[in-house]
Formats: structure tokens, sequence, C-alpha cells
């Protein structure tokens, strides 16, 4: 199952969406799409809190402007796919200092597909 067509241009061009997980409060995160598949990685590593709930039982929330999706999120560990993906938030992110992070060693390794519930 994958997005509808309205929701992924919608977040191929939105810079920002929240995650919610478990019963923590929603945290505002970067999101990509790469082909019709939909992305998203923790700036903190492995250690991010909604990483953890998320990744725990692959349940969350995701907020889009004011709609919420369940969705369930599968972690990636395809090299094709991470290099993808990388270089998806490298372009959509270009402008911002903080795009490299997203990139980087501990970083990549949290990336998690997401789709709706």
């Amino acid at each position: 199952m994958t997005f509808d067509a309205a929701t992924l241009t919608s977040l191929r061009t939105i810079k920002e969406v929240r995650i919610r997980a478990g019963k923590a409060r929603a945290v505002v995160i970067w999101v990509v799409v790469a082909g019709d598949a939909v992305f998203v990685r923790s700036v903190r590593g492995p250690k991010g809190r909604w990483y953890v709930s998320t990744r725990g039982d692959g349940r969350a929330v995701l907020e889009i402007g004011d709609q919420e999706h369940a969705v369930r999120a599968t972690p990636v560990t395809d090299p094709a796919v991470l290099e993808a993906v990388s270089q998806v938030f490298l372009t959509k992110y270009a402008t911002s200092p903080y795009a490299k992070s997203m990139v980087s060693p501990d970083v990549v390794p949290t990336t998690l597909r997401i789709d709706p519930a």
C-alpha cells in the first residue's frame, strides 16, 4: 500500500512534517519521496526518541499539515535505496546548512520507509 498521488505530491514539496509514535508528542522531521516511496531519517541518529519508538513496533502517525495518517515504518538496508534517499535529501534540502547531517554515517542507518497503515 502506498500513499495516494495527492499526498505524494505534497510530501515532495513540503519541507517539514510531524511524526508521533506511542504516547510521545509529535516531533518535526524532514521527509522525502524517492520514486513513489516515502522516507524519513532521525537527525539524532539511532538515539532519536521518535525513531526508537517508531522502530520498536513500526507504528506511528505522520502529520502532514492538518491531516493525520496512521503509518507503518520499515527499516531500509538496501545500499542502493539508501544512496537514492540520500541524494533526494541533499537535493530537497540543499539550501539548509543541516542537509549534510542527514547523510552522515550515523544518520543513514536510521532510514525508514513510511507507508500507510
